[in-house]
């Protein structure tokens, strides 16, 4: 079984971070959450992204707000693919500090990067990274998408009704 790192800064991201965790629970996907701080716990950060690989993840979705460095300092330490969620925190400048501090990373480095607070997206990213190399996630998504497409014509049939 595939497993999913879900990682933030701070308990004041959960909120956020939870639409990560629920959608990847729902295709099955085993998930482990921590809090791991770039700028508070920095050793811990260095043993989460050295050891996520040989620790069973395929992919880490980093959420942080404000400077919002976790998610590119994870991405320079592991070999996994990290997905970033900028988290408008309440000392944010409209979420741009986190927005731009996750997406303008340097060759080399690179970090997914996902709408302000769009953890449910990271987490339907991760289940499409890890369905290309696991059937029963695939046929998952495939069933995913084929409900937002259903919704979409339900609700223009019920627009004309």
């Amino acid at each position: 079984m595939s497993k999913v790192g879900v990682i933030m800064g701070s308990t004041s991201d959960l909120p956020v971070m939870q639409e990560a965790i629920d959608i990847l629970k729902g295709f099955d996907i085993e998930v482990e959450v921590d809090i791991v701080s770039a700028h508070r716990t920095p050793e811990k950060l260095f043993e989460y992204g050295k050891k996520a690989h040989t620790n069973g993840f395929k992919v880490i979705i980093a959420g942080a707000g404000g400077a919002a460095h976790l998610p590119g300092m994870i991405a320079s330490l592991s070999p996994l693919p990290v997905i970033g969620v900028p988290v408008k925190s309440r000392n944010s400048i409209d979420g741009w500090d986190s927005i731009l501090s996750i997406l303008q990373m340097p060759r080399g480095v690179p970090v997914a990067t996902v709408a302000l607070d769009g953890a449910k997206n990271a987490g339907i990213l991760a289940a499409q990274i890890i369905g290309t190399s696991d059937k029963c996630v695939l046929d998952k998504i495939l069933v995913f998408k084929e409900g937002l497409k259903q919704k979409v014509i339900d609700g223009a049939k019920d627009l004309k009704k």
